[in-house]
């Protein structure tokens, strides 16, 4: 008996009567192709396809590879080296072959996107021979572009996706065991742009968008319960403002059956209840009569959602009952979708400032927090689903990647104030393995996958909260290069987000909230000041907001900043006062670039290659405030 029969034999005794006459029928139907294409491992691939998502046994798996992850690291940087050693760049390095962690890193330098760009962009152009991988790459993946102001291209291949695929179910394994879900359905709010063609002729599109259109997506949502109430016309729509109007349609049409809400950021999940704040007595009409509104004109769209929408007028009236009931909208989210069990997306870092008011429109919801990882690939799960999200840990998976970590060190305290480096905030020591970090301190994270990047410095800094068997537990800190410095200063997005939470305070007296904002460095004067941008949900008194700008100089505490505040050697600070829609218009700049709503992140701190945002910000302010808290 061949592999594949035995495997069937085990597979087939295994399930109930009922069972296997469904399965026997199936098999029947697939007999004359299974003969002429060789029994085993055909049958083998059915029989993985046919079998049912078991949450528990991809725990198991992932506990097995987190035992020892130092063996796994080394095993999985063996095949990496194996599969791509025909590659240019690794042939430039001298290598000669070797898979062993000491001689990489011996000829392997750490490196940037900049200095992987040329490779990167010969593979677009079409250049055919094994460039950075040994096998073509195939697609290429765009990041966000909010932090330099234009999309990264960024290699994407089948290890990418299957490593996407292992993420998705191992965190949703861990989820489910603490918040079960039925065979429901999921409000999903994401978004595919449009995938364009490279001067090579390779796919190209961000990298969700990569993801959603690959078939294994489908499936694996499929099979851990996580189908869309959406069709793919909404989801693949070539507009976002209709996609976004339909996902809410078709999340009141299957009310009873949402599961949970989702999208891939915390920022998209708002704005789409922020949209439904004005848009939902349209919606109810659309729902009482049976009928789109004029506002979705897509045709692809159109077509698919009018097999779903006929006139309900209960449901109408219910919808409208629920949101005339609410109180300023507090719990509108398990009011709209009484069987929800949790709201789900990336939560952490630049996501953060959108937690108060999520928390606003979620009531007792609990959220949850999307696993870690970036453009250029995963680094891990969330396996401790019931931590808050200000508080969210990511294992990380051994398998999918090799891991270095560069330590950072924070030794302000070490040092003379008034001999302080520039360059205190973070000092650089040699990278150490995944399974050499320790508990409490920061790193840097470097990356090696199987899509071409070689000790890839990813530009994250994150912080070893402990352990899971062997594996680390990272906290998201901060993007490292995302910095406010004019002098000795060195004050990171999180601190900006501190100090903007501090002063918003001011404004929660006045029930009023800060709903987006954003930061500059200004140079043209003398000295260099802050600039922070605020859009407000309504108007403020000006002793109010002078008192709100006195406060956000205060509550940067970085001592290189206080120090230069109280010598002059940084200006006072500036809070400008942005028309409302002005962070829209930014979102709008970057969906015009190509980017996915569900992939947006508002840039925090606006450099100088990021001239276009600039301009917004600049353009729509209508107040202006100067500290006088120094």
């Amino acid at each position: 008996m061949c592999a594949g029969c035995i495997r069937f034999n085990a597979f087939f005794l295994n399930k109930s009567s009922s069972h296997r006459s469904v399965i026997a029928f199936y098999i029947i139907l697939q007999i004359v192709l299974l003969c002429q294409l060789g029994c085993s491992q055909s049958f083998v691939r059915m029989l993985e396809k046919m079998e049912e998502f078991d949450p528990e046994k991809v725990i198991e798996e992932f506990e097995a590879i987190t035992r020892d992850a130092g063996k796994v690291q080394r095993e999985t940087l063996k095949k990496i080296l194996e599969e791509n050693g025909s590659a240019e760049y690794l042939q430039s390095l001298g290598l000669n072959g070797r898979t062993d962690p000491e001689s990489f890193k011996t000829c392997v330098p750490l490196v940037t996107h900049k200095e992987l760009e040329p490779y990167i962009h010969r593979i677009a152009d079409g250049d055919p021979s094994p460039i950075l991988t040994g096998k073509p790459i195939t697609t290429i993946s765009l990041s966000s572009g909010t932090t330099q102001g234009k999309p990264k291209f960024v290699p994407f291949n089948d290890e990418l996706m299957e490593s996407t695929m292992q993420i998705y179910r191992t965190s949703f394994a861990f989820r489910n065991r603490e918040f079960p879900i039925g065979n429901g359905k999921g409000l999903q709010f994401i978004y595919s742009s449009k995938q364009f063609q490279t001067k090579g002729g390779l796919a190209a599109g961000t990298a969700t968008t990569n993801v959603y259109r690959n078939s294994q997506f489908k499936e694996t949502m499929k099979a851990i319960q996580s189908q869309s109430c959406c069709p793919d016309e909404v989801i693949f729509g070539p507009d976002f403002h209709q996609s976004l109007y339909c996902h809410l349609l078709c999340g009141l049409i299957f009310r009873d059956e949402v599961q949970f809400v989702f999208s891939t950021f915390a920022h998209s999940i708002l704005h789409a209840f922020r949209t439904f704040e004005q848009v939902w007595e349209e919606l109810c009409t659309d729902i009482r009569e049976g009928v789109l509104s004029n506002r979705v004109s897509a045709p692809s769209i159109r077509a698919a959602m009018s097999k779903l929408l006929k006139p309900n007028p209960e449901l109408a009236d219910l919808v409208y009952k629920k949101i005339t009931g609410l109180s300023n909208w507090y719990r509108l989210i398990p009011e709209l979708f009484p069987n929800a069990k949790y709201i789900y997306g990336i939560m952490t870092g630049s996501m953060e400032p959108y937690l108060r008011k999520l928390r606003h429109y979620a009531g007792e919801l609990p959220l949850l927090s999307a696993d870690y990882g970036s453009s250029e690939g995963w680094i891990g799960a969330n396996v401790n689903p019931k931590l808050p999200p200000e508080s969210a840990t990511f294992a990380v998976l051994p398998n999918i990647g090799f891991f270095e970590f560069i330590p950072l060190k924070h030794n302000i305290e070490d040092q003379d104030q008034n001999q302080m480096d520039p360059s205190f905030f973070q000092i650089e020591h040699e990278p150490v393995d995944l399974t050499e970090v320790k508990i409490g301190e920061d790193y840097e994270i470097i990356v090696t996958n199987f899509a071409g990047l070689y000790r890839y410095k990813l530009g994250d800094v994150v912080k070893v909260m402990g352990f899971h068997n062997s594996t680390p537990e990272l906290k998201f800190v901060c993007r490292r290069n995302l910095l406010l410095t004019i002098n000795i200063d060195k004050n990171t997005e999180k601190d900006l987000q501190l100090a903007v939470e501090e002063a918003s305070k001011l404004l929660g007296e006045e029930k009023l909230e800060v709903v987006d904002y954003s930061s500059h460095v200004d140079s043209s004067t003398d000295p260099g000041h802050y600039v922070i941008f605020w859009e407000i949900s309504g108007e403020a008194g000006e002793e109010v907001l002078k008192e709100c700008c006195n406060c956000l100089d205060r509550s940067f505490i970085d001592a290189g900043y206080v120090s230069s505040r109280k010598v002059n050697a940084i200006g006072a600070l500036e809070l400008r006062v942005v028309r409302r829609g002005t962070f829209q218009k930014i979102l709008d700049h970057y969906l015009g670039l190509g980017s996915a709503l569900s992939q947006f992140k508002t840039p925090r701190c606006v450099g100088p290659t990021n001239n276009l945002v600039l301009q917004i910000l600049c353009g729509n302010v209508v107040e202006s405030y100067f500290s006088t808290a120094f």
